[in-house]
């Protein structure tokens, strides 16, 4: 019977110890429910929300801002009226008599044109405004046909220099019902055929419409234009591509628009056989060792192609 009573009370201390250390546990549960930061107490992220928007958060990528060299990107635009602007492309067509106005986008900017524009200056005004500069021509000709460009400037205190890579060009033709060539002062001009170099023709016409051809005056006949030996550019002319002996002598361009014909200036074309490589030195002497007052022989022979005219020239010790 006190064996029984004793098991009793064993079994009362080990309850009353389990009840405590409840106690204790659920206390340090609350106390880590109140204390903020805990890594216990975090709701777990719920999938497609809070994962996401941390994401979307990262990708976000901060905004460049454009650098001076993008800011200077020239555009060039034809004024047609008051506050009526077109967008130009390559070639612009302008009926001869009628006032060439083009607007470049930029500040500072340079214009470049035809040398017979640059002549006549009584006709062109040049205006920089404050984002832009506008060109005006006024009574225009057919002289006045060919290549106009705006550059951007970089400039550094007083220094400008033009940034070519970022210049807008077009060439503008001005039509005539008279004149189909540019003019020329000269009725003959002369060109020199390079082995090594393209040649070109300058036979530039005033209008996009009319039809070339290139002949020869002796004998009188039409030369062939295939696009790879010679090829044809209206707002160049014709190119030799590889010049050979066979293309010297005097030609001249035909033009056709309608009922009208016309010759331009005659060119006379000679050619020059100009090597591929410059002649190779090679020296000798009859031997590397001479004694005083020995005689010496050293010989120095050029290779090259042939025909090319070559000219020696000594340089040696005790040359005075």
């Amino acid at each position: 019977m006190h064996l029984l009573k004793l098991s009793e009370s064993k079994w009362s201390l080990v309850l009353c110890a389990l009840f405590v250390c409840a106690a204790i546990f659920e206390l340090d549960a609350k106390e880590q429910r109140m204390t903020p930061g805990t890594t216990s107490t975090l709701k777990k992220p719920k999938l497609g929300k809070t994962t996401n928007k941390r994401q979307r958060v990262e990708m976000v990528k901060p905004k460049i801002k454009p650098s001076a060299a993008a800011q200077t990107k020239t555009s060039l635009t034809q004024v047609l009226g008051r506050g009526v602007f077109k967008k130009v492309g390559e070639t612009l067509s302008v009926q001869t008599g009628d006032t060439l106005s083009l607007r470049c986008r930029g500040k500072p900017v340079q214009w470049s044109f035809p040398p017979l524009v640059e002549e006549d200056e009584g006709r062109l005004m040049i205006v920089q405004q404050e984002r832009f500069s506008l060109l005006t021509l006024v009574n225009t000709t057919v002289a006045d046909t060919g290549e106009y460009t705006c550059y951007p400037m970089n400039c550094e205190d007083r220094d400008c220099r033009r940034e070519y890579n970022k210049a807008t060009n077009v060439f503008i033709f001005f039509p005539d019902p008279r004149e189909l060539f540019i003019p020329s002062s000269s009725h003959y001009e002369i060109i020199q055929l390079r082995s090594n170099w393209p040649a070109v023709l300058p036979c530039q016409v005033t209008s996009p419409e009319a039809k070339v051809t290139l002949h020869r005056e002796f004998p009188p006949e039409e030369v062939a234009v295939d696009g790879t030996e010679i090829s044809f550019n209206n707002r160049k002319g014709f190119t030799i591509h590889r010049p050979q002996p066979h293309h010297a002598g005097v030609l001249q361009c035909v033009a056709n628009l309608g009922n009208l014909m016309q010759s331009s200036t005659k060119y006379i074309l000679s050619y020059v056989n100009y090597p591929m490589a410059p002649p190779v030195p090679v020296i000798q002497a009859s031997s590397s060792s001479v004694a005083v007052g020995d005689n010496l022989r050293v010989t120095c022979a050029a290779l090259g192609e042939r025909d090319v005219y070559m000219e020696f020239n000594w340089e040696y010790p005790a040359q005075q």
